[in-house]
C-alpha cells in the first residue's frame, strides 16, 4: 500500500469514532414520549414513566459504553493501483482484515470522486465469524479519464444491544487510473485487427520487392542486372542474385499535441469531448495496430516543449507503458514551440521513423511556425501531420443549402479555414510532409489507413 502522508491531526480525525442513534433507540424514545403523554394527567402513572425513562437511559448508556469499548474495527484495503476504462463499469475489490474471528453486519459506504459513478453507494457487508478476513466487490463507472485518489471507506456498525450506530471513516490508499475507452473504435475497425493476412482485413498486394537483404541464390532467367551481386559472382565464378525481403520491423512514433489548442471541444455522441481526448484515442489505436504488425512504436507528448518521450519498443508491455503515460494527460496552457519540438525530435530519433503528429494548425502564426521547421524533420523521417477537422470547416458549396444570412457567413468562414489548411498542405507536400484534415468520425480509421499504406508501399 502507499505510504500514509497525512499529518497526525488528519489521521486522528479519520480514526475518531462517530455515534448516531439507531432506529431501535428512536422507537423506544417515541414509546416513552407516548407514555409521557398518557401519564401526564394521571398522578399514579408518573412514577412508572420516570422508572422506565431511567431504565432506558441506563441501558442506552451501558450499550454505548460496551460499543465504544470494543474498538476492534476491521481494516479496509484495496489494490494499490486499480485500472479502469472510461465509461465502462469496472470492479473494485475491497478486503476487510483484522476481524479476529468476530463477524456480524457492517454498514459500508464508499466515497469516490465526483467523476466516478458507483452502482451502490452503501450496502450491508456480512463479515464471517470464523474468518480472519472478508472480501467485497464494488462496481465503479468512471466518466473522465485521468488519475484519482482520495477514496474513503465509511464504516458503520451497531452496538451490542442495537441502540446506537458507531461510524468511522478510513481513507483507502488506492489509486484509480482511468484509461481511454477504445472499445467503440475497435468495434468500428475490427476488420483491421483480424488475422487474415499481414495487413488485417484482407491480404494486400505488396508494392516492390522489399529493401532488407535476405540471402544470395543462383541466377535464374528473368533476374534483372540490378539484382546481381557482382562481388559474389566474381568470387564464385557464376552469376549470383541478391534476394530481398519486405522490411517487417519499422519504427512508428505518435506525437500528440497537448497545448492550449488541444482543449477545444467538439460534440461526439451527444457529449462534448476535447480534441486531446480524440487524439489520445486515435493514437492508442494506431499503436495497437503497430503492435499487431510487429513494428516498434513510441510516443511523444509536447506543448511548448517535449513533455514525455517513450522510445520505440515492442510488445504488450511497451503498449501498456504508452497507455499509462497518457491516461492522465490533460490540455496545458502553453502554445506549441515548433522549433523546440522539432529540435528535440531530431536529437532523439536516431533511426528513420514514421512520425504521426496529431496537432491543430488552425492558428495562422502557429501554422507558419510549423511550416518553417517541419521540413527539417522530414529530411530524415517520414512525417504525417493530421488535424481534427471541425464540422464547419469545409468547401463552400458542400452540404445542405444555407437557410439564413448568418449561416452563409458561418460557412464562408469555414471555407476560408479550409482554404488555409489546403494551402498549407500544398506548401509542405514538396518538402516531404503530408498534412491532412480528418473528420472526427473517421479520425482513427484514417490514421490506420495511412499507416498501412506506408507499410504496403514500403515508403519508409
Amino acid at each position: 500500500m502507499h505510504a500514509d502522508n497525512r499529518s497526525g491531526e488528519e489521521r486522528g480525525a479519520y480514526a475518531r469514532t462517530g455515534v448516531a442513534p439507531a432506529r431501535r433507540l428512536l422507537l423506544w424514545v417515541g414509546a416513552l414520549l407516548l407514555l409521557a403523554v398518557v401519564a401526564g394527567p394521571l398522578e399514579e402513572l408518573r412514577p412508572l414513566w420516570l422508572l422506565a425513562s431511567l431504565a432506558l437511559l441506563a441501558l442506552v448508556l451501558l450499550d454505548l459504553a460496551r460499543g465504544l469499548g470494543r474498538g476492534d474495527w476491521p481494516e479496509v484495503a484495496g489494490p494499490d493501483v486499480l485500472r479502469l476504462t472510461k465509461d465502462r463499469p469496472g470492479h473494485a475489490p475491497l478486503t476487510f482484515s483484522g476481524l479476529d474471528g468476530r463477524g456480524g453486519r457492517l454498514r459500508v459506504a464508499l466515497a469516490v470522486p465526483a467523476s466516478v459513478e458507483i452502482e451502490q453507494a452503501d450496502r450491508d457487508v456480512i463479515l464471517p465469524a470464523a474468518a480472519a478476513r472478508a472480501r467485497d466487490t464494488w462496481v465503479l463507472t468512471p466518466r473522465r479519464r485521468g488519475r484519482f485518489t482520495g477514496l474513503v471507506a465509511c464504516l458503520g456498525r451497531d452496538t451490542p444491544w442495537g441502540f446506537w450506530e458507531l461510524r468511522r471513516r478510513q481513507p483507502l490508499a488506492m489509486e484509480l487510473r482511468v484509461m481511454p475507452n477504445l472499445f467503440a473504435e475497435r468495434r468500428a475497425l475490427a476488420a483491421l485487427f483480424l488475422d487474415r493476412g499481414p495487413w488485417g482485413m484482407r491480404a494486400r498486394r505488396q508494392v516492390g520487392r522489399g529493401r532488407d537483404f535476405e540471402k544470395l541464390r543462383d541466377y535464374l532467367p528473368g533476374d534483372g542486372f540490378d539484382e546481381i551481386d557482382w562481388k559474389a559472382t566474381a568470387k564464385r565464378g557464376k552469376p549470383v542474385t541478391k534476394v530481398f525481403q519486405v522490411e517487417r520491423t519499422q519504427e512508428v512514433y505518435v506525437v500528440i499535441d497537448a497545448s492550449r489548442l488541444s482543449a477545444r471541444t467538439l460534440l461526439r455522441e451527444g457529449r462534448e469531448v476535447t480534441a486531446l481526448e480524440r487524439s489520445i484515442t486515435a493514437a492508442m489505436m494506431l499503436l495497437l495496430a503497430a503492435q499487431r504488425q510487429g513494428d516498434r512504436f513510441g510516443l511523444v507528448v509536447f506543448d511548448d516543449r517535449v513533455r514525455q518521450f517513450l522510445p520505440a519498443g515492442g510488445g504488450t508491455g511497451h503498449y501498456a507503458a504508452c497507455r499509462d503515460a497518457v491516461h492522465a494527460l490533460q490540455p496545458g496552457e502553453a502554445s506549441p514551440d515548433a522549433a523546440e519540438v522539432v529540435r528535440s525530435l531530431r536529437q532523439r530519433l536516431r533511426r528513420r521513423a514514421l512520425v504521426f503528429i496529431l496537432t491543430d494548425l488552425s492558428d495562422p502564426v502557429l501554422a507558419e511556425d510549423f511550416a518553417r521547421h517541419l521540413p527539417l524533420l522530414a529530411r530524415q523521417h517520414l512525417v504525417h501531420v493530421n488535424q481534427l477537422c471541425p464540422p464547419e470547416v469545409a468547401p463552400l458549396f458542400t452540404g445542405e443549402e444555407a437557410r439564413s444570412t448568418g449561416e452563409v457567413y458561418h460557412r464562408l468562414a469555414g471555407h476560408l479555414r479550409w482554404t488555409e489548411a489546403t494551402r498549407l498542405a500544398t506548401r509542405l507536400k514538396p518538402e516531404g510532409v503530408a498534412v491532412r484534415l480528418l473528420r472526427d468520425e473517421a479520425f482513427a480509421a484514417e490514421l490506420l489507413t495511412q499507416y498501412l499504406r506506408v507499410k504496403q508501399r514500403q515508403a519508409l
